[in-house]
């Protein structure tokens, strides 16, 4: 099946191409670009030298319809939503790894994008493709809205919980940490080696944009949860989100009933692996992988659920579960072409 990718030059577009290169279904004929029509994807990356040298070409909604069927959107907030309304209208389907298609409160988008939010309109037919739990609404989306990565790590923590009625409303907190290119490949003072090297800070406290996209998907699940704390930080490295998640329970659990919950909930999503009891995962554990990794306890003290939840930011967290999305809204095992190893040390 001929696929096209517009966006390419940025971390996610160029891990797209790295994992459809080996995809044994999906073959990536073309590339475009908004801004940089006429150049070669290589002379942006030269390491993929004999892998992929395509031209980027200029957006033409009937010329990429023309030679595919599908098409991945890794262009940011705010220019996706145009060019997905032409793709779309074009006869295309659609995944979209920005954030324009992820809130269906207009009022929400514009408070933490800040931005001016899409036509309500637009947000029919879309699915929020949380792969390893929603592939039945995938199956018959009409755009699929690729989560954000600190979303897909929280939530996939959280899942199990929710969706049985355990958490008690407002008791929520999530410490979550990224690495460096979880900020994109843009130039900013933010991301400089002197500034980020050796150190570890907050940032955008209390105002992520990821924020709502967790709380909407919570509470679908259990619209009594209410609201949440979300913090996020930095890390000196260059792959991979943890996420930490305390959760006051509505009933007392042990940790060994956790775990056998969270063991039976994920028993048959491939790429969520509950680690034994007792165990919990690093970031290196599932560098570049699809993996999400999570391991449960409850503290013996407080009662309290404690849940850690590791993903490599740019696979899992983006273009793995893109493609896995696309994977299953084309009839596909969600595993195909993204059954790799994780790369250690």
């Amino acid at each position: 099946m001929n696929v096209s990718l517009v966006g390419a030059t940025g971390y996610g577009g160029v891990e797209l191409i790295r994992l459809l290169h080996q995809h044994p279904v999906f073959k990536l004929n073309a590339i475009y670009s908004h801004s940089k029509g006429g150049e070669s994807i290589r002379s942006y990356f030269p390491h993929l030298l004999g892998l992929c040298e395509l031209i980027m070409d200029d957006i033409d909604p009937a010329a990429v319809k023309a030679k595919s069927d599908l098409v991945f959107l890794a262009v940011p907030a705010g220019i996706s939503r145009d060019w997905s309304k032409k793709l779309r209208e074009a006869g295309l389907k659609v995944v979209d790894l920005s954030g324009d298609f992820r809130l269906e409160d207009p009022d929400e988008y514009e408070t933490w994008y800040k931005k001016d939010a899409i036509a309500p309109e637009e947000l029919e037919g879309v699915v929020f493709g949380l792969a390893d739990v929603a592939a039945e609404a995938i199956k018959t989306a009409e755009f699929i809205s690729n989560p954000g990565c600190y979303p897909t790590a929280s939530l996939l923590g959280l899942y199990p919980l929710a969706i049985n009625g355990l958490i008690l409303p407002g008791s929520i907190i999530i410490d979550a940490k990224s690495g460096v290119s979880g900020a994109g490949r843009g130039a900013s003072v933010g991301s400089l080696f002197c500034e980020v090297a050796d150190n570890l800070k907050i940032y955008k406290v209390s105002q992520h944009q990821h924020t709502p996209e967790i709380e909407q998907q919570l509470n679908k699940w259990d619209p009594a949860i209410g609201l949440i704390t979300f913090e996020t930080h930095l890390i000196p490295m260059n792959r991979g989100i943890m996420v930490t998640e305390y959760v006051e329970l509505v009933s007392p659990m042990t940790a060994r009933e956790l775990h056998d919950l969270y063991s039976e909930t994920y028993q048959n999503a491939p790429f969520v692996r509950v680690r034994p009891l007792g165990e919990f995962p690093s970031t290196k554990e599932v560098q570049g992988s699809n993996y999400c990794d999570i391991g449960v306890t409850v503290n013996p003290r407080t009662g309290k659920a404690l849940i850690v939840a590791v993903l490599d930011n740019l696979v899992k967290g983006a273009a793995g579960q893109a493609i896995q999305n696309a994977n299953i809204w084309t009839g596909q095992d969600p595993a195909t072409g993204l059954e790799l190893v994780p790369m250690y040390p």
